[in-house]
């Protein structure tokens, strides 16, 4: 490691940290993302831009936020309500982030999202356990955020897990995996539990479908800890509790209830999507949609939803991005899937990029994952320390 490090190569460097460090605090990004895109420029990012293109999950990126761009040019006053929508374009940090990254940098890199991704989760632990909290309120982190970095974490044990060629790496990665699923079944993220659970099932059977009394071994072991964890949790108790009652109030008619908000929304946005398949109403503008459709469709049986809760995203990745931008906004959300596989599929870590992917669009069944605070922005940095670390490793092959 040379001794004389410029002073650009020491401002990249503290850039990568703070970039992988602070994401937790959105006042943080504020002044990372824009640190990092000006590091990008001073390491001649730009010259390189052709080569970074070339990967899938950029061109994906690219597309999906050329479009929404492009959905500002029919959309209604997209600046007015909560502009959620913007969020889609945090999708681009992923350019300089893995543009900067090389062998020198990359244990920076690393080093700052493990000591964050740690903190958080402890002090996540010690709200729980001191406090009973739900999510980690001295972040700002809410329940679902907190339960999705869980699963985050728990996936990509379980797929480390299964590559290690250590069998005591390997055991004490699934029981990291385990501990965070135990944390999880404590938090209020029914669907995200449930993704979680489906991606490490998926990632075991990928690893070992030609060996299918060990993938039947994986299955029973990982039902009868869930089974376990579910009982020991007045949580996950409660909310199966709170989902009957949602059933009842929709058996009556009333749609005021965490299900019954969904349903509608979906609805609503299904209907407007059919509407306008081609264009979508325009970037920024579903939220506003909802309010004012619900007046007079179906007779106004959503009418009342506004006081149950703000309107604020359609609860669904497909639907939230028909919304904007129509069925070719669908059709780009799956080409960013597809590229972001491909990203793990190139570097040789295929059966992790499954589990992540999957993971990915079974929580944006029931939310609006790909706009969650930090989720993505987590996924993100590990898809760029991954395809650097391959990168790497191949050239020194």
């Amino acid at each position: 490691m040379p001794t004389n490090i410029t002073h650009q190569e020491l401002l990249i460097r503290f850039v990568l940290v703070l970039v992988c460090l602070g994401f937790w605090r959105s006042e943080v990004n504020f002044v990372s993302f824009p640190l990092l895109g000006i590091a990008w420029l001073l390491d001649g990012g730009l010259y390189r831009l052709n080569q970074t293109i070339k990967e899938p999950f950029v061109q994906a990126i690219l597309l999906l936020c050329t479009l929404l761009l492009l959905g500002l040019l029919w959309s209604e006053l997209p600046g007015n309500g909560r502009m959620k929508w913007l969020k889609y374009f945090i999708l681009l940090i992923f350019i300089p982030f893995y543009s900067l990254l090389n062998r020198e940098r990359l244990p920076w890199a690393i080093g700052g999202l493990a000591t964050g991704y740690l903190g958080v989760l402890f002090v996540g632990i010690y709200q729980w356990l001191a406090m009973g909290v739900q999510g980690i309120p001295l972040v700002g982190m809410s329940y679902l955020s907190f339960s999705a970095m869980l699963g985050v974490g728990a996936v990509v044990a379980v797929g480390f897990a299964e590559m290690s060629r250590s069998k005591k790496l390997g055991i004490l990665l699934w029981i990291v995996a385990i501990a965070l699923i135990f944390i999880q079944f404590h938090q209020n993220g029914r669907i995200l539990l449930l993704a979680t659970l489906i991606a490490v099932l998926l990632m075991a059977f990928l690893r070992y479908k030609i060996e299918i009394r060990r993938f039947i071994g994986i299955l029973i072991s990982v039902l009868i800890v869930a089974a376990i964890f579910a009982y020991s949790s007045p949580v996950f108790q409660d909310r199966l509790i709170q989902v009957k009652n949602d059933i009842e109030l929709l058996q009556q008619g009333n749609y005021s209830s965490s299900l019954g908000y969904r349903l509608a929304m979906w609805d609503v946005g299904l209907h407007a999507i059919a509407e306008r398949p081609l264009s979508g109403y325009g970037t920024g503008t579903p939220e506003r949609y909802f309010d004012n459709t619900i007046l007079t469709y179906k007779n106004g049986l959503y009418k009342d939803l506004p006081e149950f809760q703000k309107t604020s995203h359609y609860h669904n990745d497909w639907i939230e991005i028909g919304m904007h931008i129509g069925v070719p906004g669908m059709l780009a959300l799956l080409f960013l899937y597809w590229g972001w596989y491909q990203a793990f599929k190139r570097s040789r870590l295929a059966i992790l990029g499954a589990g992540l992917v999957s993971y990915i669009i079974l929580a944006g069944f029931t939310d609006a994952f790909i706009i969650f605070s930090r989720t993505p922005v987590l996924l993100l940095l590990i898809t760029g320390i991954l395809m650097c670390w391959y990168r790497h490793e191949l050239k020194r092959i």
